[in-house]
């Protein structure tokens, strides 16, 4: 199964009283490797650097022996060098840039003895001509050696460590830094919170804890946002503070003063989505062709192609249903998961319900099936999830899952449906009794008639220890070409109760507001109007195909000025007496 999940973690890339240049760790090898094979593996065994930068020698890689007992040891891979003549060389590390005074190298290394020029150490600006640089072993075992001259500025410097005995030497953390004794600044690893959650394009604050202020003023360059917090000119430790960076954007800060250059870069945290109150509607109203992952209402949860929201409605139409006209997802094959988060339920029963449109069930040749619709305990826990099976193009059936273990234990309906037909399903997960261990059940229900009692379901699955704590998302998942046909869905709907889920009105918490009425659509003269049974004052909120919010407001005499609005498709909230409805709007 494919699957790439994202972690979104901060790192920052700097180091104290320096800039490093260039840095290996040597990986993880599999096993004992040589120099030419290991730079020609696959990951994990392979140099951290790649072209221009070169590596030769007769020596190997190796796992064992790790590095470990100074400060910045990987661990991991490392060289091995034990033999007379034995070396490893690196070419093509551009210093240019750099003083030949300011240049340091420094290396991890685990000797025999505190001898000196055992290993030698030699630098070159063509490969040819070789200069001896020295250190002085600080102990036996792993150490750090620090050589702080004779490191010299050029496009092409290269390094060679070369044994004059049959001893043993160990290499890792090989690194060559731009030293400047004035960059006293250290920076720490950061954090990033979210300024604010909601249905809008929201910001976020990056803090960057530092020591070693008050050696000068610094110059603060960021890619984005408002630079804040404690200044390391005047204070010698504290936090560097940059708020009002844009949701989903990526965030660099460059600290410079005279040549000490610091750069912290942060991918952005967790989105800044909001969790929807139950019971959810979903009608799909997004713009046509857009990612349904970009909406504020869903997240991307791993790597692939998008689900995408074609426009229109899903037709044929499931009879009694009334969906609404504002799109549909559309999905087949591997791709990205979206998820869409809720008020998180522990106990009873939590539905979820949607229309679907199998198109064909050419290439789903996996014997096991797939499933592409569950609820989540977060991104990688799952239950209630709903799967299909091949049984020739055109025909398939449909499984249900209490949580995600093996195909085996499935439960699949009888029944077969055809390709191409609006099949209505509704999937309810029962958590068990606690007070009693019983275990969780999950039922699904296909085409129940809508407005309906709930009836007896068309399977039910449940087993042993393997139950959720917590449900508090819904994902729509692609898992891969043999597993996930091409299908469209819409109309979802989530929510404690049957009635909330087979409600054949537009939605369950939205469009319920009575005699609703928006005109005209499209808007071009700046004025629209809002009319409802009661005419009571509303609150409107107004999206853009993005999800930014670019208008909130009240109505005054049914009216709404949109004239501040630009041509384009944006999505209007109505709220009215507790009622809230959603619908598009085109100005032109």
């Amino acid at each position: 199964m494919k699957k790439i999940y994202s972690l979104l973690l901060l790192v920052i890339s700097c180091t104290s009283f320096g800039q490093t240049i260039y840095s290996e760790n040597f990986g993880t090898p599999t096993g004992t490797t040589l120099i030419s094979a290991y730079s020609a593996g696959t990951a994990p065994a392979t140099f951290q650097n790649s072209s221009p930068i070169v590596y030769t020698g007769s020596a190997d890689i190796r796992i064992t022996g790790v590095s470990s007992g100074y400060s910045g040891a990987s661990g991991n891979g490392n060289v091995l060098i034990n033999a007379i003549a034995e070396f490893i060389q690196i070419d093509n590390i551009n210093t240019s840039a750099y003083s030949t005074s300011n240049l340091q190298l420094s290396f991890g290394i685990n000797t025999p003895t505190a001898v000196t020029n055992l290993l030698t150490v030699e630098v070159s600006t063509n490969g040819t001509t070789w200069t001896p640089v020295t250190y002085t072993p600080s102990g036996i075992n792993w150490t750090l050696a620090t050589i702080t001259s004779g490191i010299p500025s050029s496009t092409t410097l290269s390094i060679r460590f070369t044994s004059t005995t049959a001893l043993q030497f160990r290499l890792d953390d090989i690194k060559v830094v731009n030293f400047n004794p004035t960059c006293t600044l250290v920076l720490s690893t950061p954090t990033a919170v979210c300024s604010a959650i909601t249905l809008g394009i929201d910001t976020y604050t990056v803090t960057i804890p530092y020591t070693g202020g008050t050696a000068g003023a610094y110059t603060f360059t960021p890619s984005s946002g408002t630079v804040g917090g404690d200044n390391p000119a005047t204070v010698p430790a504290g936090n560097i503070v940059v708020s009002g960076i844009p949701e989903g954007t990526g965030f660099t800060l460059n600290i410079t003063k005279g040549s000490c250059s610091f750069d912290a870069t942060a991918v952005p945290p967790l989105e800044c989505k909001p969790a929807s109150a139950l019971p959810y509607y979903e009608p799909f109203a997004y713009a046509e062709a857009s990612s349904l992952g970009s909406s504020q209402q869903w997240s991307n949860v791993n790597t692939g192609d998008n689900i995408i929201v074609a426009g229109g409605n899903l037709l044929p139409a499931y009879s009694g249903l009334n969906p609404s006209t504002t799109g549909y997802a559309i999905f087949d094959g591997a791709g990205i998961d979206c998820s869409s988060a809720f008020t998180s339920t522990t106990s009873g029963t939590i539905y979820y319900s949607f229309i679907m449109n199998i198109n064909t069930m050419a290439g789903v040749t996996d014997v096991n099936g797939g499933y592409f619709a569950t609820f989540g305990s977060g991104s990688s826990t799952f239950g209630g999830t709903l799967w299909t099976k091949r049984v020739d193009d055109g025909v398939y059936n449909l499984g249900l899952e209490v949580r995600t273990g093996t195909a085996a234990n499935t439960t699949w309906t009888n029944d077969a449906y055809t390709a191409g037909q609006t099949v209505f399903v509704v999937v309810g997960y029962t958590f068990g009794d606690p007070n009693t261990a019983s275990d969780d059940t999950v039922n699904l229900w296909v085409n129940p008639t809508i407005n309906g009692a709930q009836p007896a379901a068309t399977i039910t699955d449940t087993h042993t220890g393997t139950d959720l704590t917590s449900i508090s998302n819904f994902i729509l998942r692609q898992d891969s070409a043999t597993e996930t046909p091409s299908m469209s869905v819409d109309e979802l709907r989530i929510g404690t109760t049957w009635a909330q889920v087979t409600n054949g009105t537009l939605g369950t918490n939205q469009n319920t507001i009575a005699g609703l009425r928006m005109y005209p659509n499209p808007v071009s003269n700046g004025t629209l109007f809002i009319e409802t049974s009661a005419n009571a004052e509303k609150s409107v909120t107004v999206f853009d195909v993005l999800g930014k919010q670019v208008l909130n407001t009240t109505t005054t005499n049914n009216t709404i000025n949109v004239a501040s609005l630009h041509t384009g498709v944006y999505i209007v909230n109505i709220t009215e007496e507790g009622k809230t409805a959603s619908r598009k709007l085109v100005i032109k």
